[in-house]
């Protein structure tokens, strides 16, 4: 069994969704799956108590930024700068003592009570300087909880530990590793981030070009099989996405998860920066060892390690990895493989995080996982997926075909539909005006 990407947070998911829900649930409940019979009405109908209820909302461009209350900052160019001033707050880190700038975002209400939340981030942390993701909820009679740590992270390693702090339950929600949890429900939120920057320095600030948060309440139990969308009703199609084995690097540096089993999610996310030629240069990755294949990979490891979980598969902090090189990257829950098929038809591959036990993946190159990513590369006519998964044990064994039905039920229920969604400016995503989770 593959060491789980995120065990806690996948394997939880069916324990905490609150929303009761018959055993099996129809998966494509999107805004394509349209009919005019009277089944497809009552059938929309019957699936409406089981809704996949999804909202990403993001603070990006200048005008967003000024929707919040800053401290320190400045706005320019459509980012927000670490901006010294006469009252800059200090703090220390490490033995280090950094000045503070902070953004506080507005309270936000995703339409429904929502259980979970996932927040991303694009940012630039040159130097000795780091960002931190909080996140507060509101209560629907008027509660709010603490200020909880979603993530203190840096581009780089050399000055500090990117990391989480799961736990911090005093309140109406807790954290578990980078998936804030709220039972009971929440109706609102706000997002803060502050910015670090070691005491003194005079030049290249950090600053962070948007920030983001995907808010959901899902139902539990199996799913039926979504129809065959967009891109296997043209006859289907499959993109050009490089394929890369976590497996060959098995033993490889073992204070970033010692490659192998446990690096799943830094090789997916390598796989997609391949596809938009987007890898780290190689003086990026010159540290790494003549001989290692795919060294870039080594790269992405250690670049998306979180100290406080001890692993490569925080999602977030492999979607800021990618923001870095593409520009945007960031983490939400699709609805069915309907969706993924919108965004593969607009060239987008898309990373998605699964667990299956033994018989449940027919072809999988491991015979179960409590936590594994993989890249949708494309679709067969038939609506089957074609994926590039990374346990395959050589470069030429990631390629694969699983069944839709079969993949749907690894995902949907078992990590809520995670996706990672990175794309660069010559992949804009489909319609994102119709689509409440991107």
């Amino acid at each position: 069994m593959l060491r789980s990407a995120l065990p806690a947070t996948a394997l939880a998911l069916l324990a905490t969704a609150l929303a009761p829900a018959p055993t099996t649930y129809a998966a494509d409940g999107g805004s394509d799956a349209a009919s005019s019979s009277s089944a497809a009405r009552a059938d929309t109908s019957a699936r409406s108590a089981t809704a996949r209820k999804i909202n990403h909302q993001a603070w990006d461009g200048s005008a967003q930024w000024k929707q919040g209350r800053s401290t320190a900052v400045k706005v320019k160019r459509g980012r927000v700068f670490h901006q010294p001033s006469a009252t800059t707050s200090t703090r220390s880190l490490g033995g280090t003592t950094y000045t503070t700038a902070r953004w506080n975002g507005p309270w936000h209400r995703p339409g429904f009570s929502f259980t979970e939340l996932i927040a991303s981030w694009e940012a630039k942390t040159p130097g000795d300087s780091w960002i931190e993701v909080e996140v507060k909820g509101r209560a629907a009679d008027g509660r709010r909880s603490s200020w909880d740590l979603l993530g203190r992270w840096a581009s780089g390693d050399k000055f500090v530990e990117r990391t989480t702090v799961s736990g911090q339950s005093d309140d109406l929600a807790s954290v578990n590793v980078d998936t804030w949890r709220a039972p009971a429900g929440l109706v609102a939120y706000r997002l803060r981030v502050t910015m670090g920057r070691k005491a003194g320095a005079s030049s290249n600030p950090p600053s962070v070009g948007a920030v983001s948060a995907m808010a959901s309440r899902l139902p539990s139990g199996s799913v039926q099989a979504s129809a065959p969308g967009v891109v296997s009703k043209a006859g289907g199609t499959v993109l050009p996405v490089p394929t890369y084995s976590q497996m060959t690097h098995q033993g490889h540096y073992p204070q970033w998860g010692n490659g192998g089993e446990a690096w799943c999610s830094p090789t997916s996310t390598s796989m997609v920066l391949g596809y938009y030629d987007a890898l780290p240069k190689p003086k990026d990755y010159s540290w790494v060892p003549a001989g290692h294949n795919d060294p870039w990979v080594d790269h992405a490891a250690r670049m998306t390690y979180d100290h406080g979980y001890q692993g490569t598969g925080n999602w977030p902090f492999n979607t800021a990895y990618a923001a870095r090189q593409t520009d945007a990257a960031f983490v939400t829950r699709l609805r069915s493989m309907r969706e993924t098929e919108k965004l593969v038809a607009a060239g987008i591959p898309v990373v998605i995080s699964i667990a299956f036990d033994r018989g449940e993946l027919t072809g999988a190159p491991i015979g179960a996982s409590n936590g594994h990513l993989l890249v949708v590369v494309g679709f067969t006519r038939d609506g089957d997926v074609v994926v590039n998964d990374p346990a395959g044990a050589s470069n030429g064994a990631v390629r694969r075909t699983y069944d839709r039905g079969e993949l749907e039920n690894a995902w949907l229920p078992r990590s809520g539909g995670t996706a990672y969604v990175i794309t660069d400016a010559d992949h804009p995503l489909p319609s994102p005006e119709n689509h409440s989770n991107w």
